[in-house]
C-alpha cells in the first residue's frame, strides 16, 4: 500500500489512537472558531479534494457548533406560526463551515472542505482556500478556472452544496432537482399558465 492509503486506513477508525484524538481536540476547542493552518491534518483526503501545496493555496480550520438552529427574536405582534423557535435550514454544517470561512477570507474562493472531527457540541471541518489573483494559480491549468468563480460557495456549487441540492442523484426520481427545486417550481408554473391560456 502507498502513503495515502495508510492514511485512509487510519482515518477510518480515528478514535483508536484515543490518546492522540483527545489531546487534538483539547487543543482545538481553545482555538479561535476560524483559524489558518500551515499543512492539512488528512493529507489524503485534501489531495483528492484538489489541495496542492503551493502558493496561493492554503487551509482554514473552522469549528461549527452542533445542534439545532433558533430564529431570531421577533418584536411586537404574536402569532403561533411565528412564535416556535426552531429554525429548518436545507443545508448541511459542512456547506455553513465553508461560507462562514468565505465570509473570513473574502478575497479568496472556497476549493472544498471535509470532516476532521466532532464531540458533543461542535463539528470541524478543515476548507480549502485558494487565492485567485496569485501568479502561481493563475499560471495553474488545473486551478486557474476558480479566479472567475468568487462566490461559488453561496451559490451551492461545492461538494457540499450540491450533495445538499440533490445534484447527485441522477435518473429516476430526480427530475425535480434540475437546475434547481426553486426553478423548477417556477418553469411548472409558466408551464401550466401556456397550456390554460
Amino acid at each position: 500500500m502507498g502513503m495515502y492509503k495508510y492514511i485512509r486506513e487510519a482515518w477510518k477508525k480515528p478514535q483508536e489512537n484515543i490518546e492522540l484524538w483527545q489531546k487534538r481536540l483539547i487543543e482545538w476547542r481553545g482555538q479561535p472558531v476560524t483559524i489558518r493552518i500551515d499543512r492539512p491534518t488528512r493529507l489524503d483526503r485534501a489531495h483528492s479534494l484538489g489541495y496542492k501545496a503551493k502558493p496561493g493555496v492554503f487551509m482554514v480550520r473552522q469549528r461549527v457548533p452542533r445542534g439545532g438552529r433558533k430564529k431570531e427574536q421577533f418584536d411586537g405582534g404574536r402569532r403561533s406560526k411565528r412564535s416556535t423557535m426552531r429554525k429548518n435550514v436545507d443545508k448541511p454544517y459542512q456547506q455553513i463551515a465553508e461560507e462562514r470561512a468565505q465570509k473570513c477570507y473574502i478575497n479568496c474562493t472556497v476549493l472544498n472542505s471535509y470532516w476532521v472531527a466532532q464531540d458533543g457540541k461542535n463539528y470541524w471541518y478543515e476548507v480549502i482556500m485558494v487565492d485567485g489573483s496569485h501568479p502561481a494559480i493563475q499560471s495553474d491549468k488545473q486551478l486557474s478556472w476558480i479566479a472567475q468563480h468568487r462566490s461559488r460557495v453561496f451559490h451551492g456549487l461545492t461538494s457540499a452544496g450540491k450533495r445538499s441540492r440533490g445534484l447527485y442523484h441522477k435518473g429516476k426520481g430526480a427530475e425535480k432537482l434540475r437546475p434547481s427545486r426553486s426553478a423548477f417550481v417556477r418553469i411548472k408554473a409558466k408551464h401550466e399558465r401556456k397550456v390554460f391560456s
